[in-house]
């Protein structure tokens, strides 16, 4: 069991309208993630390839700058990527982000929303995260999956399925 990530099950997120299962994590700010202590508020955890790098910095900037509007929507946001917990701290500090950043070092979150995939890199098959954002009920359950992100107006789309829940 990894440090960074306590999962008390094994199972992965598999469709829309299931229970997501409980899990922790390390992320930036004073204390760690459980998503219990979400419940009765929507959850937004978007996953993202790296820190710093042009696309997760606009899309993260992006998130930040409709952050007022998901708290007033009864929403948290998260954002997810591999990088450690120093990275994420300095990658959040950079660009002011009011929401806190979550790391998956061992990869346990990224297999249980099944976000690893193969892709090309300069010619080269890699294997990274598929730029993915996913939106969890105030009872736990998955309600919306966005998956192959493009980031231009993503966050605005994330926004108006949030706004449409209420």
């Amino acid at each position: 069991m990894s440090e960074s990530l306590n999962k008390e099950s094994n199972e992965a997120v598999s469709a829309i309208g299931c229970q997501v299962p409980t899990f922790s994590a390390s992320m930036t700010g004073a204390s760690g993630f459980s998503l219990d202590t979400y419940l009765g508020k929507k959850v937004i955890l978007y996953f993202y390839p790296k820190d710093n790098t042009p696309g997760c910095t606009t899309e993260s900037i992006a998130f930040r700058d409709i952050h007022s509007q998901l708290i007033a929507n009864n929403a948290v946001i998260f954002g997810i990527s591999r990088d450690s917990l120093r990275s994420h701290e300095g990658f959040k500090s950079k660009l002011e982000l009011p929401f806190e950043l979550i790391t998956d070092p061992d990869e346990t979150l990224c297999l249980m929303f099944n976000v690893m995939k193969m892709k090309n890199m300069y010619g080269k098959q890699v294997r990274g995260i598929e730029r993915s954002t996913f939106v969890i009920d105030e009872s736990g359950k998955l309600v919306k999956e966005w998956r192959g992100v493009k980031v231009a107006d993503h966050a605005q789309a994330v926004l108006d399925f949030v706004s449409s829940q209420t």
